[in-house]
């Protein structure tokens, strides 16, 4: 399939796949996500009718988050979303194409690719009133595209260093029988294993087990007593059901026995995601995590291995715990997250942040914000601060990507793509100034806040001159997101994606290869994964 790179000449039609009986000879082949959208205006989701969750043939399961369209300014210029830093969708990625597969489209939520990596965007000092700085950046589109890039950038103040607490982890384990595969149990007591070596001898650990039913292995045990914790994990086996509401209390319970006051008491859900036995309801989980968290005790969904994976359940629990939810595929990836993430998931410097961003109608057209289509937040609850929003960690950073159409440019109107959002103008009053082109708004809690508490709520704007930058101008953090959004698009088979772009792609992540680890790993994984998509 060849497509024009311009919106303005091309015959755009969406990326469709065929579905094959097997998920795995050599790629797997699926159809995009419909579009359609919400009643709340700007946001975009599955058409009526659509089952929002799908079963691929692995026996994974994904939500179909749908694919955000165009919204006309003059109809509604506020663009209203909760931050998030999950990183699942991406690990995802990276577990597929280690195993020479494309990810399933509906794998794929664009906004984790983008916000996986690391951006230069500079922290404010660790002691700021303001404990994160907002950086925008626009220009022509860096795919060659006749529309504008936007970039708004958050960057959360970095501590010092990394201080510990007082830690008193909980490990609930999923010993189901569907966890006997390699990359799954024996990897999950690989994770555990490491996280020994970060603890100090004053932590502590637990162990909760659930299949057919659940039992304490291991009730809260100094980290001292290691050889004692290492027979426990060693000795953890795969079969029967998966009875993982029941785990959960049981492990809440160990929790609060080892209550450590000011420290880190954390439940670590290791799972393929599969629950079938006592409460397998998404509402009736979250309902229950977030009744926990009110106690002090947060939890983080880490998923293994594929077969069984319920994508969208693993990300709401981790959502409702105030947990980062990743999926863990190797023994390396597992060493690094016991070293450089397990700990730090709960050092936070703001909660419930939203982010809002107003556009002024005489400047942009239209605008359509790439991603974050199920973390959308009604227009009306931006300064509603009942409402649950995003954690923001310290040293956190968060990415999110808008295509804008400027004046004297056209709403891209070809066959395949969703109908752009229009309509009388949404009434309320506008904050923006006439000589602004976009003004972003970010609302959020201090750690400590109780739900009557007001927020603290921050803006920046951008001027219509901040757009005229052409895309080689265009600052590197900028080209590298566009070219993760893009290629993410075409992953998801997006109605807006180009795979004439796969070039441009190229060209913008091999230059930066050198710039980290993680860029020079996503290249690795790009190439991979280009010879699959040209395959027949």
């Amino acid at each position: 399939m060849t497509l024009a790179r311009t919106f303005a000449c091309m015959s755009l039609c969406v990326f469709v796949v065929a579905c094959s009986g097997e998920y795995g000879d050599d790629r797997w082949y699926g159809s995009g996500p419909e579009t359609g959208a919400y009643a709340d205006a700007g946001v975009a989701g599955p058409m009526p009718g659509t089952p929002p969750p799908v079963d691929e043939p692995s026996g994974d399961t994904y939500e179909d988050v749908g694919t955000n369209p165009f919204v006309r300014t003059d109809h509604d210029p506020f663009s209203t979303f909760a931050a998030d830093v999950d990183t699942a969708s991406y690990d995802i990625f990276v577990r597929d194409l280690e195993d020479n597969l494309l990810p399933h489209p509906l794998s794929v939520r664009l906004e984790e690719y983008v916000n996986f990596f690391d951006y230069d965007y500079p922290a404010p000092e660790n002691d700021a009133e303001v404990p994160f700085d907002i950086y925008l950046a626009a220009s022509a589109h860096p795919m060659g595209r006749q529309l504008a890039q936007l970039r708004v950038g958050i960057q959360a103040a970095a501590p010092v260093a990394f201080e510990k607490l007082p830690t008193n982890l909980v490990f609930l384990v999923d010993t189901s029988g569907s966890m006997s595969a390699e990359d799954k149990l024996p990897l999950a007591q690989y994770l555990l294993t490491q996280t020994l070596d970060v603890l100090d001898g004053t932590d502590t650990v637990s162990i909760v087990t659930y299949a057919g039913d659940v039992a304490v292995r291991l009730g809260p045990t100094p980290a001292t007593n290691r050889e004692v914790i290492v027979r426990e994990i060693a000795a953890l086996t795969a079969a029967g059901g998966t009875a993982g509401g029941s785990g959960i209390n049981l492990a809440y319970a160990q929790a609060e026995r080892g209550f450590i006051e000011g420290g880190f008491n954390h439940v670590v859900l290791c799972t393929d995601g599969d629950f079938n036995i006592g409460i397998s309801d998404a509402d009736e989980l979250v309902a229950l995590i977030e009744e926990k968290r009110e106690t002090g005790v947060t939890l983080t969904a880490i998923g293994f291995g594929r077969g069984n994976l319920n994508d969208a359940m693993m990300e709401r629990v981790s959502n409702a715990g105030n947990g980062i939810y990743s999926v863990l595929s190797s023994e390396p990836q597992a060493e690094r997250y016991a070293r450089e993430k397990l700990l730090h998931t709960i050092n936070h410097v703001a909660k419930d942040m939203k982010i809002q961003v107003e556009f002024n109608p005489e400047h942009v057209v239209a605008y359509r914000l790439l991603g974050y289509e199920n973390r959308a937040i009604a227009d009306m609850d931006f300064r509603n601060d009942v409402v649950d929003a995003g954690e923001v960690g310290a040293g956190h950073r968060v990415t999110a990507l808008y295509e804008l159409v400027l004046t004297g440019q056209s709403i891209p109107s070809v066959p395949g793509v969703p109908d752009p959002i229009m309509g009388e103008p949404v009434e309320g009053e506008r904050e923006i100034v006439p000589g602004e082109m976009v003004q972003v708004r970010v609302r959020w809690k201090d750690l400590a806040a109780t739900a009557e508490d007001p927020a603290h709520e921050v803006a920046q704007s951008l001027v219509p001159a901040d757009a005229q930058t052409t895309f080689e101008e265009a600052d590197r953090d900028l080209l590298w997101a566009a070219a993760i959004g893009a290629f993410a698009e075409i992953l998801k088979g997006s109605p807006f994606a180009d795979d004439a772009e796969l070039d441009v792609i190229e060209e913008i992540v091999t230059a930066q290869a050198d710039r980290d680890e993680d860029r020079g790993q996503f290249v690795e994984l790009f190439l991979r994964a280009r010879e699959l998509l040209a395959a027949p």
